[in-house]
């Protein structure tokens, strides 16, 4: 019989909970270190106080519990045993003998009845045994070591710790960082008009909080490390600035003298979806067309168009849509939104964009609530692209640097599908050469004759919107004149209806799919049937 160690049960960590116990003891912590922490720091604290707790507790069992069974002791009938080497069970002694052994000195034989009924003999008076040693907490145990719990369990506990402190209205959050509300520095409105003054006088930002500390008269009797995160707290609570740092900086900048295409999405990125979705039966279909579009084709409407992939990707190309590029915008989509910075709960994030060719930084901002980012229109029109350019973006060198370059070439005169904006709003389509010095994606190329004559077509569709159906019908009689066979692939209608509507490609495919008049010919291709006939959506 070998003596079992003391432990903890088998899935402690598996189902921890945090109590209120352990509340009032990190905010005892957090008053102990008067300083601000991240939850790493915090769930090392506890689990480190309940290894220590549950070592008491099991100590005081054992002790508690009945006398520890030892073969050297004698004990008495109606006397409570436990033994270690039976994973602690109890039992009362209910009968005791002499041994019979010549081999050995005297002892006796008690008989224990266990709280199952079983009934076991086990002999005393024995000094020299095995299991004579005094029971300790065994120092090997993987369950009450701190490294091998954090280790193993640490990120599960963290997230169960996240989730009980954002309830806790004694503590306060900045980032991933906690502390008491009773301990904070007190900001008042003439700070944070002087914050907001220095961030002014910066053209809105942005700015380091530490830096603004510099400009805004805070204690100087106190952690600054406090300081810091009280000002944070009070910037974060006041609706004039707003917290744009990447995930791990926090950055602050003048919500009014953010762009206006980060504060309100733009037009030309609006979506609403149509009254009749795709029907469920079609879903199926639907995606396996998708797969069939190039992963260059991204869009941040469309979840199931080249969705991420399960590896960080260094580099990943694009072809512009007309949207984004009158916007000045990228989609915030698959494996290309692994390449921007991200944040805890920040909605716009700032950061610089580095042009790949010329090492010119400008910059650029993540939208994250409407999955885009923000801040290349000049840059595109000065790269002379198109809708359709094709475009490479690249993890930056530094924290908060995107690498962003466009694929160039020796300029030519090339036929360029182009759309002619009437002076009734309405698109024709024409075979025109364009001097063209930057790569194309030909499925999704469009010049736009007259981008001001469109911007006013598109504040028109938006007051008055006409049926998806009879918008892609009326798009697909147009680019079908430009193929011998009426043949209009579905890349190149995705880009023609992007030009006077945003829509992602699920829907267009749904509709091509669901109505008579577009006759699928297999692959992406489709053929218009009876365009001169009236409409049949």
């Amino acid at each position: 019989m070998v003596t079992a160690p003391l432990s903890l049960r088998k899935d402690y960590w598996t189902n921890f909970e945090v109590t209120d116990e352990d509340l009032e003891f990190l905010y005892n912590y957090l008053l102990e270190v008067e300083r601000p922490q991240k939850p790493e720091n915090l769930i090392r604290a506890l689990v480190a106080e309940r290894i220590r707790k549950e070592k008491a507790a099991l100590e005081k069992k054992m002790a508690a519990s009945g006398a520890v069974f030892m073969p050297k002791e004698t004990y008495e009938v109606g006397q409570t045993v436990q033994f270690p080497a039976l994973d602690w069970r109890s039992g009362k002694v209910i009968n005791k003998r002499p041994g019979n052994n010549p081999d050995l000195p005297p002892f006796e034989v008690i008989e224990v009845e266990f709280e199952n009924g079983e009934r076991r003999n086990f002999a005393t008076g024995l000094e020299e045994h095995k299991l004579n040693e005094p029971l300790t907490l065994s120092d090997n145990d993987p369950l009450l070591d701190l490294d091998y719990v954090l280790e193993n369990f640490g990120e599960e506990l963290t997230d169960v710790l996240k989730e009980s402190l954002e309830g806790n209205p004694d503590l306060v959050r900045i980032g991933w960082e906690w502390f008491p509300r009773a301990l904070l520095v007190d900001i008042n409105i003439g700070h944070l008009n002087l914050a907001e003054a220095v961030l002014d006088m910066m053209g809105g930002g942005p700015m380091l909080t530490r830096d603004l500390m510099e400009q805004v008269d805070l204690p100087t009797d106190v952690d600054a490390h406090l300081n810091e995160f009280s000002l944070n707290l009070a910037m974060h609570e006041d609706k004039r600035f707003d917290e744009v740092g990447p995930a791990g900086e926090v950055l602050w900048f003048l919500h009014r003298l953010e762009p206006e295409p980060v504060r309100q999405t733009p037009l030309v990125l609006r979506y609403t979806q149509p009254a009749n979705p795709t029907s469920p039966d079609l879903a199926g279909e639907v995606q396996e067309m998708l797969d069939l579009f190039e992963p260059q084709v991204i869009d941040e409407l469309e979840p199931g168009l080249n969705p991420p992939s399960g590896a960080d990707p260094d580099e990943v190309a694009i072809s512009l849509i007309y949207p984004h590029w009158r916007a000045g915008t990228l989609p915030l989509a698959g494996d290309l939104a692994k390449l921007f910075p991200t944040a805890y709960e920040s909605p716009r994030i700032r950061f610089d964009f580095v042009d790949g060719n010329s090492g010119e930084k400008f910059s650029g901002w993540v939208v994250r609530q409407n999955n885009y980012v923000y801040g290349l229109r000049d840059w595109y029109l000065a790269q002379g692209l198109i809708p359709g350019g094709v475009l490479r973006i690249q993890r930056g060198q530094n924290p908060g640097e995107v690498i962003i370059r466009a694929e160039k070439k020796r300029a030519t005169r090339e036929w360029i599908r182009t759309a002619v904006i009437g002076s009734d709003g309405g698109v024709v389509y024409s075979m025109l050469k364009h001097n063209i010095g930057a790569v194309i994606d030909e499925r999704l190329a469009i010049v736009i004759s007259d981008v001001e004559m469109l911007d006013q077509v598109w504040e028109q569709n938006s007051k008055k919107r006409t049926p998806l159906p009879q918008l892609i019908r009326q798009v697909m009689i147009e680019m079908s004149k430009l193929s011998p066979q009426n043949h209009v692939h579905a890349q190149e209608l995705y880009a023609g209806v992007n030009i006077l509507r945003r829509c992602p490609p699920g829907p267009i495919l749904s509709v091509l799919l669901e109505n008579p008049w577009a006759q699928h010919l297999g692959n992406l291709y489709f053929r218009l049937e009876d365009i001169s006939g009236g409409d049949n959506t």
